[in-house]
């Protein structure tokens, strides 16, 4: 029996706050060029990897192409929330000659297409709670020793954190993730941590690692700066919905 020894093989997958669209009308895209309004004050940034759903039935002939085809920001301007994808980065706007065509009521996404290695985490934790709810009967039959309180579970709730280190590269996750606590809208940010993560080649295999993935709310950062170490920032979260744990290995 082989033990997993903490912190040989962990890691923190991030997506970032903002850039989870999912209520996109029709008259949100283009019936020429490429500016797709996707709202305001978001958190998207150029070269950031999107996917683009429409929604079943939709007529889409002529118009920008959904799914499965993965595009990359090209442009998006925050005070007028229109945005331009592109094929490849830095690659040329991708364009329509027709608007899409759907039911009222149902809605296009364009969405973080998936979380994304942060490579400058010092460690991460997690954890889960479950609430107690008192459900002791009063009136019991009086005896020798003290009665005991009777409780059932209740809702579960959950708090995490991440000591990332502060570098003098302002692109990397690791900064967009401290600079995403104070990001208003904080749609799409998702963390994926990995107990115990196995690589295939370039890409990780789903199968054989162990790993949380949760859609989150960022919390709080606190900054911890000295001359001897590493600068450090404490990142704190919290799920916004319930987590899915992949703790089994099929491999």
């Amino acid at each position: 029996m082989a033990t997993v020894l903490s912190g040989t093989s962990g890691a923190l997958y991030y997506s970032p706050a903002g850039t989870s669209v999912t209520t996109l009308t029709a008259s949100a895209f283009p019936s020429s060029g490429g500016n797709i309004t996707v709202g305001t004050q978001l958190g998207y940034k150029v070269n950031d990897t999107v996917t683009l759903t429409y929604p079943s039935g939709a007529t889409v002939t002529n118009c920008i192409p959904g799914a499965p085809t993965a595009y990359f920001v090209k442009t998006y301007d925050a005070s007028t929330g229109v945005m331009t994808v592109s094929s490849t980065a830095g690659g040329s706007a991708v364009t329509a000659s027709a608007a899409p065509t759907f039911t009222a009521g149902t809605f296009a996404s364009i969405v973080f297409t998936k979380p994304l290695v942060v490579g400058s985490v010092r460690e991460w934790s997690f954890e889960i709670t479950r609430a107690e709810i008192d459900v002791t009967s009063i009136g019991q039959t009086v005896t020798q020793t003290a009665p005991f309180r009777t409780f059932i579970s209740g809702f579960a709730d959950g708090s995490g954190s991440a000591s990332v280190y502060s570098t003098d590269d302002d692109t990397l996750l690791s900064s967009r993730m401290v600079e995403d606590v104070i990001q208003r809208q904080q749609a799409g940010a998702k963390v994926r941590l990995y107990i115990d993560r196995q690589m295939s080649g370039a890409n990780v295999d789903q199968n054989a690692s162990r790993s949380i993935l949760a859609d989150i709310i960022l919390t709080s950062a606190s900054f911890n700066v000295n001359p001897d170490d590493g600068q450090v920032v404490e990142i704190a979260f919290r799920p916004s919905a319930a987590p899915t744990f992949d703790l089994s290995k099929s491999a």
